[in-house]
């Protein structure tokens, strides 16, 4: 869960700077800005590559910082200044919001947690949250989490067991590109829990977090439920945030 972002755009984003985003410099955003300008590309374009780099790097950084400093010894600092970022896309560019804190979102999983307690329908309730949870910790896409099914959570693989995103997004014209995904911050614990506890409550069938009939929820009723589950939370507009990155 972070900014809504378009995933193609990014993918060529990043394939232009041709390293990973954690390496990326200075002089390799001006050098990509640089050629889109040569190219002749409109000022706007140029400001969406900046600007979804930026929003990218910021989701890193909220999430990532840690396992990537220890994977790869890197600190992250955002390479888009106030300097390359004016000189070839201008001071209008539109700030991307941030993705918001763990603390934020440690918040609004309290305030999930205790209404499991007092919601009228347990299971619906309940399956939002490891929902949600998983979408957070294992970083997907509300469709990607929509078309999991149970024999795709793995306990035993790994240290702390992984999901097989077989549908993963990929870009506009490639098809799904599956991939493996690890089970960090207890959210081997909470899907566990789920099983054992809460997919019962639900018609059998293979999909994890189904509807009450026992299909699968529409991507579109993900984002519906986090936005309506944000409204009774009763934070301001400000602190509310959306899947990512949206289909």
């Amino acid at each position: 869960m972070t900014i809504d972002n378009d995933t193609g755009l990014l993918e060529r984003t990043l394939t232009a700077l041709g390293r990973p985003a954690w390496e990326v410099t200075p002089e390799d955003i001006d050098r990509v800005v640089g050629d889109l300008a040569v190219q002749g590309r409109k000022t706007s374009t140029r400001r969406e590559y900046v600007q979804i780099f930026k929003g990218f790097h910021r989701f890193l950084q909220a999430r990532k910082s840690v396992e990537i400093e220890a994977a790869f010894g890197v600190r992250l600092v955002c390479p888009v200044d106030e300097f390359n970022a004016s000189r070839h896309v201008g001071d209008d560019s539109p700030a991307l919001l941030p993705p918001p804190t763990p603390e934020r979102v440690g918040e609004f999983f309290g305030f999930m947690k205790q209404r499991i307690a007092t919601a009228r329908k347990y299971g619906p309730a309940a399956r939002d949250y490891a929902m949600f949870r998983t979408l957070y910790h294992a970083g997907l896409r509300s469709e990607e989490a929509s078309l999991l099914e149970r024999p795709d959570l793995h306990f035993t693989r790994g240290p702390f067991g992984k999901l097989h995103v077989r549908f993963g997004k990929g870009a506009h014209t490639s098809g799904p590109r599956p991939r493996w995904v690890p089970m960090l911050d207890n959210l081997d614990l909470v899907l566990r829990w789920f099983l054992e506890d809460v997919r019962p409550k639900f018609p059998d069938s293979p999909v994890l977090f189904a509807d009450e009939s026992g299909g699968s929820l529409h991507r579109g009723t993900v984002r519906n439920r986090l936005r309506y589950l944000m409204e009774l939370e009763g934070r301001p507009a400000a602190e509310r945030f959306s899947p990512w990155p949206g289909p």
